[in-house]
């Protein structure tokens, strides 16, 4: 057997340890939320990080030399899957930040793949409902209900918000959903490169939110003291701008599935940071509720054999753009 080159090796590493920043980098976006809402508007931070991302890809792509597109059809694509990958869903993130801790909101965004699932079964024609997706699609179900305790909610009525800010990360997750599938449909024959689709998409999403500002809040007084500052950099420069660069990388080196597998690891990333740097506590129901999301992907994906164990399939698929808060 023919031994891996040092440089075959060194680019294995270089892959995997982008695989691991992207974890962190996504993972980490719940606290930077949580932080940035102490000071800013649900609104003036989805416009904060995606002008800072797209600041920060459009530099890539200067530096790069890479072309924008050029056809019509390609940015009316993108305008619509900008509302449904970007503003929309990071706005309701924001949101519910004010109301709900980081660790929950990375839990609830570990349900994003399900979503993406039942948008496809209800609009693609060519996507069945198996047996193993509807066993994956309840066990999730279950573990959405066990995370969201509606039975703490009816003890506690002025837990209201509470209750309306986790709808909130569910909603977002099916605006990830609905994106996932237009960018499936509308970007099926585009010739572009995964950089630039996230530059082209990040910008304009940029650009709505900033139209849309006067009318959602983007102009509410602002508190910008160095946690705030420090939250919105991290979160638009890395979350939003450099986390695309390690995923597509990631994609074109270990293929859409395996690079996808970064959904398993956020929560864990969300929840211990929001331990360690905000003190938060993680409840019983959570975690188990939690394990059961995850679960429910795994047999949804067909991960799991009927003796239990883990597979990992090696085929081929097309690189897409996968997007998370």
């Amino acid at each position: 057997m023919q031994k891996p080159t040092a440089h075959a090796t060194g680019r294995t590493r270089q892959v995997a340890a982008q695989f691991i920043a992207l974890s962190f980098a996504w993972g980490t976006s719940f606290l930077f939320i949580k932080v940035s809402v102490g000071g800013l508007s649900p609104a003036q931070v989805m416009i904060g990080r995606l002008t800072l991302g797209a600041a920060f890809l459009i530099a890539v792509m200067l530096f790069t030399r890479r072309r924008w597109p050029r056809d019509a059809r390609s940015w009316g694509a993108l305008v619509v899957i900008s509302v449904f990958l970007c503003v929309a869903p990071f706005t309701l993130y924001a949101w519910s930040g004010q109301y709900i801790p980081s660790g929950l909101s990375s839990i609830y965004n570990a349900t994003t793949p399900i979503a993406a699932l039942l948008v496809s079964l209800a609009v693609l024609p060519d996507e069945r409902l198996t047996r193993g997706r509807t066993a994956g699609l309840l066990v999730a179900a279950a573990g959405v209900l066990v995370v969201a305790a509606p039975w703490d909610i009816a003890l506690t009525p002025e837990h209201g918000p509470v209750f309306v800010a986790q709808l909130a990360c569910l909603g977002a997750n099916l605006c990830y959903g609905i994106g996932f599938v237009l960018s499936r449909r509308l970007l099926r024959t585009n010739q572009h490169d995964a950089t630039t689709i996230a530059a082209s998409q990040i910008c304009l999403a940029a650009v709505l939110g900033l139209a849309i500002a006067p009318f959602i809040g983007g102009l509410e007084p602002m508190d910008l003291n160095p946690p705030v500052i420090t939250s919105m950099l991290a979160l638009g420069v890395i979350g939003t701008g450099l986390a695309y660069i390690w995923n597509t990388r990631v994609i074109s080196a270990w293929g859409a599935t395996a690079a996808s597998t970064v959904t398993y690891v956020t929560p864990i990333v969300g929840v211990v940071v929001g331990i360690f740097a905000l003190g938060e506590v993680l409840h019983w129901n959570q975690l188990a509720g939690g394990l059961l999301v995850l679960l429910g992907i795994l047999i949804s994906r067909g991960r799991l054999t009927r003796t239990g164990t883990l597979t990992v399939r090696r085929r081929s698929i097309p690189n897409r753009v996968h997007n998370d808060v």
